[in-house]
């Protein structure tokens, strides 16, 4: 069995069109991404010329409606984010990052200036975007964000720091939050922007195939057109931050899965004790728990999905798909690696890469303890982490 979820013939419950886009997509990153995300990954650098073969394959906010964007299904999307982190997560965040916070930013908050001067170039992948909420003091609670805007006549003056913000360092345009003496607001701003700058994160573990930056704010001058006008409070960025977890219940799907195919693989060619350690009922026991832990995120991914596009899903769902779905893959990832013995460590095989980047997954847009009291205060009516 080379799918691990054909055990449950899950992929049996998707729709023709769905199945048609997910495969189109994985055809284009084992052309395209599988051959080289080893080196990328090495190297600490996804190549910047391939968002726009990423835009032309039509994924980036392949979700949203108009403004060059294709109005997939959320079952689409999520299936496209399934294959580009089986592939690596480093790529799968990309795609979330420009299409789930920064066009889709644009697109709910945005004006209609903005959203043609922006969405257009966004999708195609000829300009890049980024999404500047956390910093370096305030991430799990960021509504003590210290980032400032001010108004200055008819403009805002910007002061701050972000951090740990991808695709920062390519950023043509950045969506930053900002604390005003009227709660909440964002802006978009330009690089070249005089007093705005980032500077790239090195020295990284996890997301190697991925840039991640730091942006410096220090008295960015911007018009009030700059403004996000239908973003009025600090559920703005929690709504967007949403639309990228939702993408990441199905990638930490495609991250497991990938892990359990290389293992099926490895397990059936690597003999030992003169036959392949497949046999061996141990390995037989990881292999059913794998395939069991992936299948059970899958349904729970294509649940929410199912929920999402009848316009009923709440956040607490998407919680727990993220909680249960990412803390699956990465034991998944981490078992993987324990079937293919000492080769495990090395490149030529993706599961520990996969373990690498889902200690980031399992941190950013909301670490484990943050979304499992989430679902604790859906469940009692008590805020754990407010007064």
């Amino acid at each position: 069995m080379r799918d691990p979820l054909e055990l449950l013939d899950i992929p049996s419950l998707l729709g023709e069109e769905d199945r048609d886009i997910q495969a189109t997509v994985a055809g284009f990153l084992a052309e395209q991404a599988r051959p080289h995300v080893a080196d990328w990954f090495e190297a600490g650098a996804l190549p910047r010329e391939f968002a726009r073969e990423l835009g032309k394959l039509g994924v980036l906010g392949m979700h949203l409606e108009g403004y060059g964007c294709a109005g997939t299904s959320a079952t689409a999307y999520g299936l496209a984010c399934l294959e580009l982190e089986a592939v690596d997560s480093g790529i799968r965040s990309f795609v979330s990052v420009q299409g789930s916070l920064s066009m889709f930013s644009i697109h709910r908050y945005g004006s209609e200036e903005q959203k043609l001067e922006w969405l257009p170039r966004l999708a195609a992948g000829e300009a890049i975007g980024c999404f500047g909420l956390t910093e370096p003091d305030f991430g799990s609670n960021p509504s003590g964000m210290r980032t400032r805007a001010v108004r200055d006549g008819g403009d805002w003056i910007l002061d701050g720091t972000k951090m740990w913000i991808t695709n920062g360092g390519w950023a043509d345009v950045a969506t930053v939050w900002a604390n005003t003496d009227e709660g909440v607001r964002g802006f978009l701003v330009p690089r070249g922007t005089p007093g705005f700058s980032t500077r790239d994160i090195g020295r990284k573990l996890s997301m190697r195939a991925s840039v991640t930056s730091e942006l410096v704010l220090e008295g960015v001058r911007l018009p009030d057109s700059a403004r996000l006008p239908g973003a009025t409070s600090l559920g703005a960025p929690l709504s967007c931050l949403n639309e990228a977890r939702f993408g990441i219940v199905f990638g930490a799907v495609g991250a497991a899965r990938d892990c359990v195919e290389v293992a099926l693989d490895y397990a059936g060619a690597r003999v030992q004790f003169d036959r392949p350690i497949a046999g061996f009922q141990l390995t037989q026991r990881k292999l059913a728990s794998m395939t069991l832990a992936v299948s059970n995120a899958m349904l729970l991914a294509l649940h929410l999905a199912g929920l999402k596009e009848a316009g009923r899903i709440r956040p607490e769902q998407i919680s727990a798909g993220k909680l249960n779905n990412v803390e699956a893959a990465i034991t998944v990832a981490r078992e993987s690696r324990t079937i293919l013995g000492a080769n495990g460590i090395s490149l030529e095989y993706s599961p520990l890469r996969h373990a690498n980047n889902l200690e980031s997954v399992l941190t950013y847009e909301g670490t484990s303890e943050i979304h499992a009291l989430a679902i604790g205060q859906a469940l009692t009516g008590l805020s754990a982490y407010r007064g």
